[in-house]
């Protein structure tokens, strides 16, 4: 095994902690530690203790596989039980990020995922591996099977929703603005379709950053999110009260991925200039900033993370 990294600065760390995809779950970060000196052990006692709780196993198991060494760890859990579902889920997510940062060829990654899909039929995460893949890589006739491969098996599936979004916010991208486009319709059926209580009612708001990701690359928009008027029309602020209103009645404290809306909610109140409702959720949110939305169109998310929370805490 190669030596370990040298340890980061304290600038480095703190950026490196703040855009932490473990977010909050200290389970999953001691987890994470223990499988990159290679103890498989403790991920494989929080996945047995996860169950069948889908959101937050993909969770898990898609910020697990990101380590560098988690394909040959889970290999090594493989060979010790071969018949453990929780090792090919494991396996397979790893080998899809592998193959995403050219590291493994593609169709051995699919393989791994139908294998781990034989073991666990009733498990949406190889599927939700398989869309990660096909997100980037493949036809949107793939790209909608896989998703309803997940829905299936996790109607609300909170990732798979979010990948849907980015991949339909990307089709038509020399149009221009519209507010008629598919992925906004998308947006509002699964947040009208889903129970009152998901948090998949913040999913109009992910629509509309990623629609401004797209049109900001094609030059539609203007590279700083804030000077936009993306977020000023009529329909843009209904989408962003009706989401904060449903923060405020519902707000998820136990969901794992609720850090990510936040973050979404947060960019858009600070580009709709509504400093009071956004300084609210950076409270909720402390440190643990996502790289997206604060990322879009082409910036450091941290910077822009830190910059525009100080702004709304009246701090600068």
């Amino acid at each position: 095994m190669s030596p370990p990294p040298p340890p980061l600065g304290r600038g480095r760390r703190r950026a490196a902690q703040a855009l932490d995809e473990a977010l909050d779950d200290a389970a999953l970060v001691d987890a994470r530690s223990a499988l990159a000196q290679g103890r498989w052990q403790t991920a494989r006692s929080l996945l047995a203790r996860t169950g069948d709780d889908w959101d937050r196993r993909g969770h898990r198991i898609t910020v697990l596989a990101r380590e560098t060494y988690c394909a040959a760890w889970a290999k090594e859990w493989l060979l010790a039980e071969p018949e453990s579902a929780d090792a090919a889920v494991l396996l397979a997510l790893a080998e899809v990020r592998r193959a995403l940062r050219g590291k493994q060829k593609p169709p051995r990654a699919r393989e791994a995922c139908h294998r781990a899909a034989r073991l666990a039929p009733a498990d949406p995460t190889p599927w939700l591996g398989l869309l990660l893949l096909e997100r980037a890589l493949g036809a949107d006739e793939d790209v909608v099977r896989l998703f309803e491969e997940v829905r299936a098996r996790h109607a609300d599936h909170h990732h798979a929703h979010h990948l849907m979004v980015a991949r339909l916010a990307e089709r038509r991208a020399g149009i221009g603005p519209d507010p008629l486009h598919e992925v906004y319709d998308f947006a509002n059926w699964a947040a009208e379709q889903a129970p009152a209580d998901s948090p998949l009612a913040i999913l109009p708001v992910v629509a509309h950053a990623e629609r401004y990701r797209v049109l900001a690359a094609a030059g539609h928009e203007p590279a700083d999110p804030a000077a936009s008027g993306h977020w000023a029309g009529r329909r843009a602020r209904q989408v962003m009260k009706a989401a904060f209103d449903w923060w405020l009645e519902w707000e998820h404290e136990g969901h794992p991925r609720r850090l990510v809306d936040l973050n979404y909610l947060a960019h858009a109140k600070v580009c709709e200039g509504r400093g009071a409702e956004a300084a609210a959720l950076f409270h909720r949110i402390g440190d643990h900033a996502t790289p997206a939305p604060w990322c879009y169109p082409d910036r450091d998310p941290h910077a822009a993370f830190r910059a525009a929370r100080a702004a709304a805490l009246g701090t600068v």
